[in-house]
């Protein structure tokens, strides 16, 4: 039941390092700093509050949504199971036995040992979720470390902000003074971790690649190279149509508007068989 994935050890970790953080942030440093009470206290703490809703949202999603399992059944088409020997020997593409299910599976899908069964577009299974993050939840799984990433930064301005305000006076205060210096530290390495991630799957998005890929895709590179040969991703059609095929053409409005009418107009996304 879905439901389930919710009553882990991992998630509720989550949610109360989410809920201290917004403790902290709110009623300690934008309290000490501004006061709740004033036009820039209750600025800033609804801002926060703002992205603390969606990050808590989006996690929620995560954790809740199907990552995606390949139908009971499923059987390849008659036209891809008639490709030649060799071509299936040069690509992982079409690799689609699970030995495990002793089943067919698409391109692109990995078993997973601890949901064990297999994952459509699988990236990895992340523990943090109590979830695989695959096909139907990948794109809110992004947009959730956005959100924390955005969320940490902004917590990590304020207790800055909070401590120049004070001239980092705390003279007589050594537990407040260790307290402000423990709660920047570890914001800064949630910051510094979060920001890492989402950098890591912006790149791989750029690339229309799961992480399982590309760490095949280096092996796949070394013994291409090795043999003289080139090797291409074959689902990389280009940065501008990878973001669309994996967080849809939506997604371009927040930032280039003429590249969807250009998408629309232009030309149809090519498959992997055509860039193999």
């Amino acid at each position: 039941m879905k439901l389930s994935r919710i009553l882990s050890i991992p998630v509720f970790s989550v949610i109360f390092v989410v809920g201290f953080v917004y403790y902290v942030t709110i009623f300690i440093f934008i309290e000490d700093c501004f006061g709740l009470n004033s036009l820039e206290g209750s600025r800033n703490a609804m801002i926060f509050t703002f992205f603390a809703f969606l990050l808590l949202f989006s996690f929620f999603v995560c954790v809740l949504t199907d990552p995606g399992g390949v139908p009971s059944g499923f059987v390849p088409d008659v036209e891809e199971s008639l490709l030649s020997n060799q071509e299936n020997k040069n690509s992982r593409v079409y690799q689609r036995h699970c030995d495990k299910c002793s089943a067919h599976k698409p391109p692109r899908a990995h078993h997973c040992r601890v949901c064990r069964r297999c994952i459509l577009r699988m990236d990895h299974h992340c523990v943090w979720i109590n979830n695989c993050v695959g096909h139907r939840n990948y794109k809110s799984f992004v947009v959730l470390v956005f959100y924390a990433t955005i969320a940490s930064g902004y917590s990590l301005i304020m207790i800055l902000n909070c401590a120049l305000q004070k001239d980092l006076d705390f003279s007589g205060k050594m537990p407040l003074k260790i307290f402000y210096i423990t709660c920047g530290l570890m914001i800064l390495g949630l910051t510094l971790t979060l920001g890492t991630l989402l950098s890591w799957h912006i790149y791989l998005i750029s690339r229309n690649m799961t992480t399982i890929e590309y760490y095949d895709g280096k092996r796949a590179a070394w013994l291409a190279k090795k043999s003289g040969l080139s090797c291409h991703h074959p689902f990389d059609v280009g940065a501008l149509k990878n973001v669309t095929l994996v967080l849809g053409p939506n997604i371009l409005k927040w930032f280039w508007p003429t590249a969807v009418s250009h998408i629309k107009d232009g030309l149809s996304f090519p498959t992997a068989r055509d860039n193999s």
